[in-house]
Formats: structure tokens, sequence, C-alpha cells
């Protein structure tokens, strides 16, 4: 709650050391001139009490904390929706459940390590508009698009190889993801097709169709090939990638997979001009309060019998 706290009139501080020199020096004689003897009869019939010490000082204490007015500074950062939405299209035949992809950790299928890079470019992508195509057998949309990056990461949590089939139906992935792009209303819609294998599933959308369909939708499509060259066609990825305005990638192992997201990450990257509002919330009524309270405990005292 506190933290960032600070203080806008941190000089206030020297009232404390003013009132110490008031204390020692400026001490109150008028009783002394009327009652000579005032001060050895209250020596004698006064308790002295530490409380009445304590209530005091903590009174000016807080008065002071008060006046020098504790503040902390709330920054609200907001930006146009300008930005891109995006379609993440993954294979999830059964050849991503080979191991080996991570070299650091061999022991991973291919489809873990493309979900662990998955979810750190979505986490990369605020501003953004993310949905999810999954394919296999067939293709299906995972997820719509959303700005909701924390259930998008949870989705591709629960994702595992061949829960859409073994085969590799990379046609109707393309056709799917237009789909998916094509309910935005986003100046910048790109898809991230990636894939390990050639197109083995049976075709139910010709893929000059589905071509079409994203140069209608004006869809560009970043593919990319993982695994060794032979594995995954590169010239139908290149063709798609060609045709939609897009680039065509490989990657041969996680490490390259990675660069190969980032650099994506920049290529479409736009310039969102922010604005920064900053909100003041004072907290002096805290230290007001407790010094109200205070000083009315120490008038209370004060005026009781035998107190000083």
């Amino acid at each position: 709650m506190f933290e960032g706290l600070y203080f806008e009139y941190p000089k206030v501080v020297t009232f404390i050391f003013i009132y110490i020199a008031c204390e020692a020096y400026c001490k109150l004689r008028s009783s002394a001139i009327y009652f000579p003897r005032a001060a050895v009869l209250t020596r004698e019939t006064a308790k002295v009490s530490t409380w009445m010490w304590i209530l005091k000082w903590l009174s000016i204490v807080l008065l002071t904390l008060a006046i020098m007015s504790p503040v902390k500074d709330s920054v609200l950062e907001l930006s146009p929706v300008e930005g891109y939405a995006i379609a993440l299209v993954l294979d999830a035949s059964q050849s991503m459940k080979a191991e080996g992809f991570d070299t650091t950790r061999p022991e991973k299928s291919r489809f873990d390590v493309v979900k662990a890079i998955a979810n750190d470019f979505i986490a990369s992508r605020k501003e953004d508009n993310l949905g999810m195509v999954l394919f296999g057998d067939y293709a299906f949309v995972a997820s719509p698009l959303t700005y909701d990056k924390k259930i998008l990461q949870q989705v591709v949590g629960h994702l595992d190889v061949g829960i859409a089939g073994r085969s590799t139906a990379l046609y109707e992935a393309v056709a799917q993801a237009v789909r998916l792009l094509s309910e935005s209303e986003a100046k910048s819609k790109i898809a991230i097709l990636l894939s390990d294998g050639h197109n083995t599933a049976n075709i139910k959308i010709p893929l000059h169709a589905a071509m079409a369909l994203a140069r209608k939708e004006e869809v560009r499509f970043y593919t990319i090939g993982i695994g060794g060259e032979n594995e995954y066609d590169g010239a139908l990825l290149g063709y798609i990638a060609e045709e939609s305005g897009g680039e065509s990638f490989k990657a041969t192992n996680a490490q390259e997979l990675q660069s190969v997201y980032e650099k994506i990450d920049a290529l479409e990257r736009s310039e969102i001009e922010r604005y920064d509002y900053t909100f003041k919330e004072y907290f002096y009524l805290y230290p007001l309060f407790l010094a109200f309270f205070t000083l009315l405990l120490y008038v209370y005292l004060r005026n009781r019998r035998g107190w000083l």
C-alpha cells in the first residue's frame, strides 16, 4: 500500500526541531509570577505521567507528518487500440511428438518446445488481439481472437500432440487462420504458421482457394518449417508466405525457433503512441486522524485532577 510513498513538503520536518527548541527555551512563566511556590507544590502533589509525554510528542510528530503531506503517484498508461490481429497456427500432428529439438533438454518434444516459445511470444504482444488455430487431420480454432493473454496462455498449456489427429492438414489450416482473422477489423492481420511436415491430410480445401481468401482479407502469412529440411515442405511454406506478402523461415532447433519468433515480433511491431496520466493519492488523513485522537486523549488526561 505504501510502496513508492514520498512527502510533498519534506522540509516541514524542521517544525519538530523548532518545537524542541521552544520546549527547552520558551517555558511558560505566568504561573510562577502569580504563584511563586507553584512548581514546588506541583512536584509534591502531581503525578508525573510518561503517558502524557508520549501522547504529547506523538501528537506533534503525527501533525508534522500530516503537514508534510505523504503522497504516492499512480501512473495510468493508456494506448490506442491500434495493435495487430495475430493468428498462431500450430501443427499438432503426430510428428510433433519427436524429441531432441531442444539440445539443452532433449527429452522435450517439439510440441512442448513450440508451446513454451509461443507463450513467450503471446506475453510480448500486449496491445495485440491474438487467436490460435491447431491442425492435424483437420484444422480448428483453439482460441478466438482475444486481448486476454492469460486465458490464451492457459489454452496453450492444455494443448497436446494428436488433439486434432495424426496427419497434417496445411491447406485447411491456412483457410481456418484466414477465417479467424476475418472477424477482426484491425488494419494489420498476420498469421504465423508453424509445421514440421507435408500436407498429408485429405484435401478438403484447395490451396489456391485458401490463398485467394488470404489475399481478399489481406492476411500476411509468416511460415516456419521446423526440423530437417526434408521433413517439412519448404516449397509449400515459401509459396504461402510469398503469395500473402509475408516471409518464410526455418528452424532446426529450439534456439533457432526462438530467434525466428523474435524476428517476426520485431518485423510486425507497430509504433503505438502511449499516454501516461499520473494520479496523486494523498495519505495525510491517516496521521491527521491519529493526531486528533491522541490530542483529544492528551487534553482529557491533562485536565484530570492530579495529572501534569
